[in-house]
């Protein structure tokens, strides 16, 4: 795998999830296909990952449905690959000789299900809600961090240092000690921090630092 997927403007502009298949037998791939329409969901399907990969990459919640048993790459294989090219899209496996150490295998890595063929129909369509459902949670979590980091990238080294002590729990006469500037000057930073990353109160302050993974013991040592 050398190139991510491009993004699909029009199902970008929809909003709506997306559904992708990936089995070289045409006839589960069709089965699936009006599977899901049929519960209103869009869906897409290809004969293998490569067709995939040459494909879109939807920038809506998504998961894929994904056999096993490929010719070309392995399902498992193809879960390592995806994760090696940070695409952290939900996976649900599907088989028709599934064993427990591959089920193991494949849930470990963050399979959201692994579906043994012959399936239940509501089976699958469970298991295509929870991961649409666990996708939407972690786009909306990428986005809240995406702009946190953008307001922290908007404030001075300084302003950084005085972050990192402050939601550490140092008092501001502390922190003018370890940085070798006054006191008014640290309640100065403070406000224009605070004003800058949107925070109300220092437990904003330190709920916005935890989510950044900025730490700093109360000694001032990154």
């Amino acid at each position: 795998m050398t190139e991510r997927p491009k993004s699909s403007a029009e199902v970008e502009e929809s909003g709506e999830p997306v559904v992708l298949v990936v089995d070289d037998d045409k006839s589960m791939r069709e089965a699936l296909k009006r599977l899901f329409r049929s519960v209103g969901l869009r869906v897409k399907v290809f004969g293998s990952t490569s067709e995939l990969m040459c494909s879109t990459l939807p920038n809506v919640a998504s998961c894929l449905v994904l056999d096993i048993r490929l010719p070309e790459v392995s399902g498992l294989e193809f879960q390592v690959d995806l994760a090696a090219a940070g695409i952290h899209i939900p996976i649900i496996f599907m088989t028709g000789h599934g064993d427990i150490p591959m089920t193991v295998q494949a849930m470990k890595a963050g399979a959201i299900d692994f579906l043994t063929k012959p399936f239940r129909h509501q089976e699958m369509i469970h298991a295509v809600n929870r991961a649409l459902a666990a996708d939407r949670t972690r786009r909306a979590e990428h986005e809240t961090v995406s702009k946190l980091q953008f307001l922290y990238e908007s404030l001075t080294a300084r302003e950084r240092e005085v972050i990192a002590l402050a939601s550490a729990g140092l008092r501001n006469k502390r922190i003018a000690a370890n940085l070798g500037i006054s006191e008014t000057t640290v309640k100065i930073h403070r406000v224009h921090i605070m004003r800058k990353m949107g925070a109300r109160s220092i437990a904003d302050l330190v709920r916005i630092v935890d989510v950044l993974g900025i730490h700093q013991d109360k000694a001032g040592r990154t």
